[in-house]
């Protein structure tokens, strides 16, 4: 995770936990919201205990580095959370990248945006 862009300082917090608060705060949108982007329980994201978790933590942070390396492409950190919640992606059969990141294929998702960040095609 590239940890000097803005948008991942905003949500990783002062101990280096992934915040569900501060990534519903840069989303505008609630823990709820954020616990269906990720495919979190709403009871594991809102106990500070639960979401420290190695698990929770693992999946907030796929959802922050993906999020994180295309926005450079969307242009902003907002049209990249619609990009990875709304693009149908062909090469994994019009799933979205959020759907891939909650059915555990996020390492999928990472090579994916790897291949065409060296000018590979989708």
């Amino acid at each position: 995770m590239r940890l000097n862009s803005e948008f991942t300082r905003q949500v990783i917090d002062q101990d280096g936990y992934v915040s569900p608060k501060a990534l519903a705060d840069q989303f505008h949108t609630t823990i709820r919201g954020v616990s269906h982007l990720t495919g979190i329980s709403i009871n594991i994201l809102s106990k500070k205990a639960r979401a420290h978790s190695k698990v929770s933590q693992n999946r907030l942070r796929e959802t922050v580095e993906i999020i994180n390396r295309v926005t450079p492409w969307c242009g902003n950190v907002f049209q990249a959370y619609a990009w990875y919640r709304s693009e149908p992606l062909p090469g994994f059969g019009d799933l979205t990248a959020e759907d891939l990141v909650k059915d555990g294929k996020a390492e999928a998702i990472k090579r994916y945006i790897a291949r065409i960040a060296e000018g590979g095609y989708a």
